[in-house]
């Protein structure tokens, strides 16, 4: 089961299709979803997870805790709306499509792929790619 929590003033359109969107996305990664929730914040909420669990002092537009036992995905997906924004500018794409592509970059660690090293970061890269374009 897929959630949308709301730690600051947004709230996504289609919940219906973004979970459904991230459900097919599971199901072609060969996995099975578990009890995913998602959690929009702000910078500040985000910073203090960061610092008080990662021990990491710094900015960032998503974390994801992972729980996930096996294939059966289960996990807490924190994305900061402030930075997904910013990122959004910086790259020169709509906040839609960075917001989508952070909600997946979450899910598809669940399944397996890291983005520490260059050959990992750009299958990463490739996966996002792929799922951005079956979205609805």
């Amino acid at each position: 089961m897929i959630s949308f929590n709301y730690e600051t003033d947004f709230q996504l359109e289609t919940e219906g299709n973004v979970s459904e969107w991230i459900s097919n996305t599971i199901f072609n990664e060969d996995c099975k979803e578990g009890e995913i929730n998602y959690i929009f914040c702000d910078d500040d909420y985000l910073h203090r997870l960061n610092v008080q669990y990662l021990d990491h002092d710094t900015l960032t537009d998503i974390i994801s805790f992972d729980y996930s036992v096996g294939k059966e995905l289960h996990g807490d997906i924190y994305i900061s709306i402030e930075r997904v924004k910013d990122n959004a500018k910086d790259f020169g794409v709509s906040f839609s499509e960075e917001l989508a592509r952070v909600m997946i970059h979450g899910v598809l660690h669940y399944c397996g792929y890291k983005d520490k090293t260059d050959d990992d970061a750009q299958e990463m890269r490739s996966k996002e790619n792929y799922y951005l374009g079956t979205r609805g």
